[in-house]
Protein backbone atom coordinates (compact mmCIF):
# COMPACT_ATOMS: atom_id res chain seq x y z
CA UNK A 1 0.00 0.00 0.00
CA UNK A 2 2.87 2.54 0.52
CA UNK A 3 4.37 2.19 -2.69
CA UNK A 4 1.19 2.37 -4.54
CA UNK A 5 -0.11 6.35 -5.68
CA UNK A 6 -2.99 7.26 -4.08
CA UNK A 7 -5.74 7.43 -7.03
CA UNK A 8 -4.80 4.09 -7.32
CA UNK A 9 -6.05 3.15 -3.39
CA UNK A 10 -8.75 5.13 -4.11
CA UNK A 11 -10.40 3.39 -6.98
CA UNK A 12 -9.12 -0.47 -5.51
CA UNK A 13 -11.21 1.06 -2.36
CA UNK A 14 -14.33 1.48 -4.67
CA UNK A 15 -14.21 -1.39 -6.26
CA UNK A 16 -14.09 -3.36 -2.84
CA UNK A 17 -17.08 -1.11 -2.15
CA UNK A 18 -18.83 -2.15 -5.51
CA UNK A 19 -18.08 -5.80 -5.07
CA UNK A 20 -20.71 -5.50 -1.66
CA UNK A 21 -22.76 -2.38 -2.59
CA UNK A 22 -24.72 -2.34 -5.83
CA UNK A 23 -25.68 1.44 -5.20
CA UNK A 24 -21.69 2.85 -5.71
CA UNK A 25 -21.17 4.18 -8.99
CA UNK A 26 -18.59 6.04 -10.50
CA UNK A 27 -19.12 9.50 -12.37
CA UNK A 28 -16.10 10.77 -14.49
CA UNK A 29 -15.42 13.61 -16.74
CA UNK A 30 -13.14 12.11 -19.46
CA UNK A 31 -10.45 11.83 -16.52
CA UNK A 32 -10.43 7.65 -15.63
CA UNK A 33 -6.96 7.63 -16.52
CA UNK A 34 -5.99 10.68 -14.52
CA UNK A 35 -8.48 9.54 -11.31
CA UNK A 36 -7.15 5.48 -11.73
CA UNK A 37 -10.75 4.55 -11.88
CA UNK A 38 -10.32 2.50 -14.88
CA UNK A 39 -9.80 -0.45 -12.90
CA UNK A 40 -13.60 -0.03 -11.98
CA UNK A 41 -14.44 0.15 -15.49
CA UNK A 42 -13.07 -2.85 -16.09
CA UNK A 43 -14.80 -4.44 -12.97
CA UNK A 44 -18.07 -2.47 -13.51
CA UNK A 45 -18.63 -0.83 -16.35
CA UNK A 46 -22.76 -1.14 -16.18
CA UNK A 47 -21.67 1.24 -13.03
CA UNK A 48 -19.40 3.71 -14.81
CA UNK A 49 -20.35 7.05 -16.52
CA UNK A 50 -18.12 9.34 -18.32
CA UNK A 51 -19.70 12.30 -19.38
CA UNK A 52 -16.76 13.46 -21.19
CA UNK A 53 -15.27 16.94 -21.06
CA UNK A 54 -18.26 18.35 -19.34
CA UNK A 55 -17.80 18.63 -15.44
CA UNK A 56 -20.92 20.90 -14.51
CA UNK A 57 -22.94 18.21 -16.28
CA UNK A 58 -20.93 15.65 -14.35
CA UNK A 59 -22.59 16.83 -10.75
CA UNK A 60 -25.78 17.01 -12.47
CA UNK A 61 -25.88 13.04 -13.62
CA UNK A 62 -24.36 12.23 -10.14
CA UNK A 63 -27.66 13.75 -8.71
CA UNK A 64 -29.74 12.06 -10.72
CA UNK A 65 -28.18 8.60 -10.02
CA UNK A 66 -28.43 10.20 -6.19
CA UNK A 67 -32.04 10.60 -6.24
CA UNK A 68 -33.12 7.33 -8.09
CA UNK A 69 -30.93 5.70 -4.86
CA UNK A 70 -26.87 5.32 -6.12
CA UNK A 71 -24.12 6.31 -4.42
CA UNK A 72 -22.66 8.15 -6.60
CA UNK A 73 -18.45 9.10 -6.35
CA UNK A 74 -17.79 12.10 -9.03
CA UNK A 75 -13.89 13.11 -9.16
CA UNK A 76 -12.64 15.71 -11.18
CA UNK A 77 -9.18 18.04 -10.68
CA UNK A 78 -9.70 20.00 -7.50
CA UNK A 79 -10.02 23.29 -9.97
CA UNK A 80 -12.54 21.92 -12.09
CA UNK A 81 -14.30 19.93 -8.96
CA UNK A 82 -14.69 23.25 -7.20
CA UNK A 83 -14.47 26.57 -9.36
CA UNK A 84 -16.50 24.87 -12.53
CA UNK A 85 -18.68 22.67 -10.43
CA UNK A 86 -19.70 24.80 -7.68
CA UNK A 87 -22.94 25.95 -8.56
CA UNK A 88 -24.07 22.35 -9.30
CA UNK A 89 -22.54 20.66 -6.41
CA UNK A 90 -24.19 23.41 -4.41
CA UNK A 91 -27.74 23.17 -5.73
CA UNK A 92 -28.17 20.03 -7.34
CA UNK A 93 -26.50 17.94 -4.36
CA UNK A 94 -26.30 20.18 -1.28
CA UNK A 95 -29.59 22.26 -1.27
CA UNK A 96 -31.18 19.31 -2.49
CA UNK A 97 -29.97 17.13 0.00
CA UNK A 98 -28.91 14.44 -1.99
CA UNK A 99 -25.78 11.71 -1.79
CA UNK A 100 -22.95 12.82 -4.39
CA UNK A 101 -19.44 12.01 -3.35
CA UNK A 102 -17.72 14.69 -4.69
CA UNK A 103 -13.16 14.24 -5.59
CA UNK A 104 -10.98 17.13 -6.49
CA UNK A 105 -7.68 15.63 -7.20
CA UNK A 106 -3.90 17.58 -7.03
CA UNK A 107 -4.93 19.63 -4.74
CA UNK A 108 -2.33 22.61 -4.40
CA UNK A 109 1.26 22.13 -5.48
CA UNK A 110 0.38 18.61 -6.02
CA UNK A 111 -0.74 19.44 -9.56
CA UNK A 112 2.91 20.47 -10.17
CA UNK A 113 3.17 20.89 -14.00
CA UNK A 114 -0.33 21.06 -14.50
CA UNK A 115 0.60 24.64 -13.57
CA UNK A 116 -1.73 27.50 -11.62
CA UNK A 117 -4.55 26.92 -14.22
CA UNK A 118 -5.15 23.33 -12.74
CA UNK A 119 -3.56 24.53 -9.17
CA UNK A 120 -6.32 24.60 -6.61
CA UNK A 121 -5.12 26.70 -3.77
CA UNK A 122 -9.16 28.04 -3.43
CA UNK A 123 -11.08 24.90 -3.22
CA UNK A 124 -11.58 24.28 0.33
CA UNK A 125 -12.31 27.98 0.63
CA UNK A 126 -15.13 27.74 -1.73
CA UNK A 127 -16.62 24.12 -0.54
CA UNK A 128 -16.35 25.45 3.40
CA UNK A 129 -19.73 27.91 2.31
CA UNK A 130 -21.25 25.23 1.93
CA UNK A 131 -24.01 24.18 4.49
CA UNK A 132 -23.70 20.57 6.29
CA UNK A 133 -20.86 19.25 3.35
CA UNK A 134 -18.34 16.96 4.97
CA UNK A 135 -14.67 18.15 3.85
CA UNK A 136 -11.45 15.73 4.35
CA UNK A 137 -8.15 15.68 3.51
CA UNK A 138 -6.42 12.18 3.62
CA UNK A 139 -2.83 11.94 4.40
CA UNK A 140 -1.57 8.20 3.13
CA UNK A 141 -2.50 5.53 1.56
CA UNK A 142 -4.11 4.25 4.78
CA UNK A 143 -6.41 7.10 5.49
CA UNK A 144 -7.25 7.53 2.22
CA UNK A 145 -9.02 3.79 1.99
CA UNK A 146 -10.47 4.50 5.31
CA UNK A 147 -12.14 7.61 4.11
CA UNK A 148 -12.83 6.68 0.75
CA UNK A 149 -14.89 3.54 2.80
CA UNK A 150 -16.55 6.43 5.17
CA UNK A 151 -17.83 8.62 2.83
CA UNK A 152 -20.15 5.78 1.05
CA UNK A 153 -21.25 5.03 4.56
CA UNK A 154 -22.22 9.19 5.49
CA UNK A 155 -25.18 9.66 4.33
CA UNK A 156 -24.46 13.20 2.53
CA UNK A 157 -22.29 14.86 0.31
CA UNK A 158 -18.70 14.75 0.95
CA UNK A 159 -15.55 16.83 -0.48
CA UNK A 160 -12.54 15.05 -0.71
CA UNK A 161 -9.42 16.51 -1.65
CA UNK A 162 -6.97 13.80 -3.60
CA UNK A 163 -3.54 14.03 -4.23
CA UNK A 164 -3.10 11.24 -6.84
CA UNK A 165 0.59 10.67 -6.48
CA UNK A 166 2.56 7.90 -3.91
CA UNK A 167 2.99 9.44 -0.31
CA UNK A 168 4.40 7.67 2.29
CA UNK A 169 2.67 5.84 4.91
CA UNK A 170 1.75 6.89 8.15
CA UNK A 171 -0.80 5.16 9.71
CA UNK A 172 -1.11 1.33 10.50
CA UNK A 173 -3.21 -0.60 7.97
CA UNK A 174 -5.66 -1.40 11.45
CA UNK A 175 -6.07 2.46 12.21
CA UNK A 176 -9.67 3.58 12.94
CA UNK A 177 -11.18 6.86 11.51
CA UNK A 178 -13.78 9.27 11.86
CA UNK A 179 -15.36 11.96 10.36
CA UNK A 180 -14.31 15.02 12.57
CA UNK A 181 -11.63 13.13 14.45
CA UNK A 182 -8.14 14.92 14.16
CA UNK A 183 -5.13 12.36 14.83
CA UNK A 184 -2.25 12.78 17.58
CA UNK A 185 0.78 11.91 15.75
CA UNK A 186 3.48 12.87 17.85
CA UNK A 187 3.21 14.43 21.41
CA UNK A 188 4.88 17.83 22.50
CA UNK A 189 4.57 19.86 25.07
CA UNK A 190 5.58 23.23 24.05
CA UNK A 191 3.88 23.53 20.41
CA UNK A 192 1.29 22.73 18.67
CA UNK A 193 1.46 21.87 14.65
CA UNK A 194 -1.40 21.21 13.25
CA UNK A 195 -1.55 19.92 9.83
CA UNK A 196 -3.58 19.11 6.74
CA UNK A 197 -2.76 16.60 4.04
CA UNK A 198 0.07 14.31 3.47
CA UNK A 199 2.30 17.00 2.13
CA UNK A 200 2.02 19.11 5.31
CA UNK A 201 1.94 16.80 7.50
CA UNK A 202 5.17 15.09 6.52
CA UNK A 203 6.60 18.46 7.18
CA UNK A 204 5.13 18.85 10.12
CA UNK A 205 7.09 15.59 11.47
CA UNK A 206 10.13 16.62 9.85
CA UNK A 207 10.22 19.90 11.50
CA UNK A 208 9.12 18.31 14.90
CA UNK A 209 12.20 16.51 14.72
CA UNK A 210 14.47 18.87 14.03
CA UNK A 211 13.12 21.39 17.08
CA UNK A 212 13.63 18.34 18.90
CA UNK A 213 17.27 18.73 18.72
CA UNK A 214 16.90 22.67 19.56
CA UNK A 215 14.82 21.37 22.64
CA UNK A 216 11.24 21.80 21.42
CA UNK A 217 8.72 19.76 22.02
CA UNK A 218 6.25 20.00 19.33
CA UNK A 219 2.98 18.68 19.65
CA UNK A 220 1.72 17.19 15.86
CA UNK A 221 -1.80 17.04 14.86
CA UNK A 222 -2.90 15.76 11.40
CA UNK A 223 -6.13 17.40 11.00
CA UNK A 224 -8.00 15.06 8.64
CA UNK A 225 -11.50 16.38 8.86
CA UNK A 226 -11.73 20.22 7.77
CA UNK A 227 -15.64 19.88 8.09
CA UNK A 228 -17.04 19.45 10.63
CA UNK A 229 -13.43 20.65 12.61
CA UNK A 230 -11.87 18.60 15.87
CA UNK A 231 -11.80 21.32 17.71
CA UNK A 232 -11.47 19.39 21.14
CA UNK A 233 -8.09 17.57 19.78
CA UNK A 234 -6.71 20.80 18.50
CA UNK A 235 -7.32 23.42 21.27
CA UNK A 236 -7.06 21.24 23.90
CA UNK A 237 -3.50 20.46 22.13
CA UNK A 238 -3.42 24.49 22.15
CA UNK A 239 -4.41 25.17 25.61
CA UNK A 240 -1.53 22.54 26.53
CA UNK A 241 1.13 24.29 25.04
CA UNK A 242 0.17 27.64 24.33
CA UNK A 243 1.28 27.98 20.80
CA UNK A 244 -0.68 27.03 17.73
CA UNK A 245 0.93 26.66 14.09
CA UNK A 246 -1.88 25.42 11.39
CA UNK A 247 -0.32 24.69 8.05
CA UNK A 248 -2.47 23.97 4.79
CA UNK A 249 -1.35 23.32 1.31
CA UNK A 250 -4.14 26.23 0.54
CA UNK A 251 -4.48 29.91 0.51
CA UNK A 252 -4.27 31.33 3.62
CA UNK A 253 -7.88 32.99 3.20
CA UNK A 254 -10.91 30.86 3.77
CA UNK A 255 -9.26 27.29 4.45
CA UNK A 256 -8.54 25.51 7.18
CA UNK A 257 -6.65 27.93 8.69
CA UNK A 258 -9.13 30.50 8.75
CA UNK A 259 -11.30 27.55 10.32
CA UNK A 260 -9.37 27.16 13.22
CA UNK A 261 -8.51 31.19 13.23
CA UNK A 262 -12.35 32.14 13.15
CA UNK A 263 -13.37 29.50 16.09
CA UNK A 264 -9.48 30.84 18.26
CA UNK A 265 -10.82 34.48 18.04
CA UNK A 266 -14.60 33.63 19.50
CA UNK A 267 -13.29 31.45 21.72
CA UNK A 268 -10.55 34.19 23.03
CA UNK A 269 -8.08 31.41 24.57
CA UNK A 270 -4.94 33.86 24.54
CA UNK A 271 -2.74 31.01 22.07
CA UNK A 272 -0.02 32.53 20.02
CA UNK A 273 -0.95 31.71 16.61
CA UNK A 274 0.61 31.51 13.48
CA UNK A 275 -0.06 29.75 9.52
CA UNK A 276 1.94 28.08 6.80
CA UNK A 277 0.05 28.22 3.63
CA UNK A 278 -0.23 30.29 0.49
CA UNK A 279 -0.55 34.21 0.70
CA UNK A 280 -3.04 35.57 -1.59
CA UNK A 281 -0.78 33.98 -4.89
CA UNK A 282 -1.95 32.10 -8.24
CA UNK A 283 -0.17 28.97 -8.71
CA UNK A 284 2.63 28.05 -11.21
CA UNK A 285 3.99 25.39 -13.04
CA UNK A 286 7.31 23.35 -11.48
CA UNK A 287 8.09 20.15 -9.63
CA UNK A 288 5.72 19.47 -5.96
CA UNK A 289 9.20 20.15 -4.75
CA UNK A 290 10.38 23.48 -5.91
CA UNK A 291 6.58 24.56 -5.41
CA UNK A 292 6.92 23.18 -2.10
CA UNK A 293 9.56 25.93 -1.03
CA UNK A 294 8.17 28.69 -3.69
CA UNK A 295 5.29 28.84 -1.55
CA UNK A 296 6.56 28.21 2.07
CA UNK A 297 5.61 24.85 2.78
CA UNK A 298 8.91 22.98 3.79
CA UNK A 299 10.01 21.71 7.15
CA UNK A 300 12.43 24.44 7.34
CA UNK A 301 9.37 27.30 6.54
CA UNK A 302 7.15 25.52 9.61
CA UNK A 303 10.23 25.57 12.17
CA UNK A 304 10.63 29.31 11.16
CA UNK A 305 7.79 29.99 12.17
CA UNK A 306 7.88 27.85 15.02
CA UNK A 307 10.70 29.48 16.62
CA UNK A 308 8.52 32.59 16.10
CA UNK A 309 6.27 31.73 18.44
CA UNK A 310 8.89 30.52 21.07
Amino acid sequence: MAEKEMRAIYAETLVELAKKDNRIMVVEADLMKATGTSVFFKEFSERTVDVGIAESNMIGVAAGLSEEGKIPFAATFGCFASRRDFDQFFISANYARLNVKLVGTDPGVTAAFNGGTHMPFEDTALMRTIPGLTIFEPSDPVSVAAFTRLSAEHNGCTYMRLPRKASPKIYDDNEKFKFGESKILREGKDVTIAALGGVLVGEALKAADELAKDGINAEVIDILTVKPLDEKTIFGSAQKTGRLLVAENHQLAGGVCSAVAEILAEKGLGIKFARIGVQDEFGEVGTQEYLMKRFGMTAENIIEKVKGLM
